[in-house]
């Protein structure tokens, strides 16, 4: 019986506007996003039973209804019926890599690799947009990390149109590994204090929309321009978030003085990243960033920014 392992790349928000409200209870979101080679991996294979099992390395992630790789199977199984008989259960096993509550997407990573995984274990032969289609069911994120590389998102985060890639930037991440930020938590403190600023007819929000598609951002992206990038970052929850978590504010602080491009948190957060040029500046960065703040509890990785999604690792 054949088996399958995935990479599950993070994501970073490299640009993050609230526009408004949605009927459906989400925001109206307009970002760019990013993927990065920070990845988990995720072994799928047939286990001989009717039962879905998910395991990890890191005791700390929920292996079961919770989790979204979890949800992912059954949303396949229930899609698919006459393939989850057919095939029977499957084990799904992840490697961890991607820390948890940090604003990076590893959840949702793990569920579009599930997504990916088994259709080639069930045959189905989907296409990508089919699978970003079923993704979309699980979370906003999810259609992004199956397809990755740099794009624009708009709608509540599933609507996506690809940009050139930023695949010659690297990134030096820092996060406690103790603070963990709930996404809905922080979208519902943002609404708390600023839904007064959002837009609400049809012609202004789709206005918003499209203003992203033309920004200085995406010019700059275009343009490969590293220093304008890193000056554009920008992340509209920062503002809910930073003045409930300091630890925050200062590990931008910090990081803003190593002369990187720019400095930013990531998504709901609580992950700070810098932007730097070269895998030589990010380990420069770190080691700085390791002398300042010699905190046990401080995680910091480095990664490249990458043109891709999830990808087979073998077969």
């Amino acid at each position: 019986m054949p088996a399958y392992s995935l990479i599950a790349p993070a994501k970073i928000n490299l640009y993050l506007e609230i526009i408004g409200d949605r009927p459906d209870g989400y925001h109206e979101l307009a970002m760019i996003l990013q993927s990065i080679d920070l990845a988990d991996q995720l072994d799928l294979r047939h286990n001989g039973t009717d039962q879905t099992r998910v395991t990890c390395d890191d005791p700390q992630i929920p292996t079961d209804g919770q989790n979204l790789a979890h949800k992912a199977a059954m949303l396949m199984a229930a899609q698919f019926p006459e393939a989850a008989r057919r095939w029977g259960g499957i084990d799904i096993h992840i490697q961890k890599r991607i820390p948890m509550g940090a604003g990076l997407a590893g959840g949702s990573a793990d569920a579009a690799a599930t997504l990916v995984g088994l259709d080639l274990l069930w045959k189905l032969g989907l296409t990508q947009g089919e699978i970003r289609q079923l993704a979309a069911k699980l979370g906003s994120d999810i259609p992004f990390c199956v397809s990755g590389g740099t794009a624009i998102a708009t709608g509540r985060g599933e609507q996506l149109a690809p940009l050139p890639s930023a695949d010659f930037l690297h990134v030096v991440l820092a996060k406690y590994r103790s603070l963990a930020i709930s996404t809905p938590w922080a979208y519902q403190a943002y609404r708390a204090q600023f839904s007064g600023s959002y837009v609400s007819d049809q012609a202004s929000l789709q206005h918003r929309r499209q203003r992203v598609h033309s920004g200085d951002i995406v010019t700059a992206i275009s343009q490969r321009d590293g220093a304008k990038i890193g000056q554009l970052l920008h992340n509209d929850l920062e503002k809910a978030v930073l003045p409930v978590h300091p630890q925050i504010e200062w590990l931008k602080q910090a990081l803003a003085e190593f002369n990187s491009l720019g400095v930013m948190m990531s998504g709901s957060g609580s992950t700070v990243f810098a932007l730097v040029e070269s895998e030589a500046a990010a380990k420069r960065v770190q080691q700085q960033l390791k002398a300042k703040l010699p905190d046990p509890d401080l995680g910091i990785w480095t990664a490249k920014l990458i043109n891709s999604g999830i990808q087979l690792l073998q077969s």
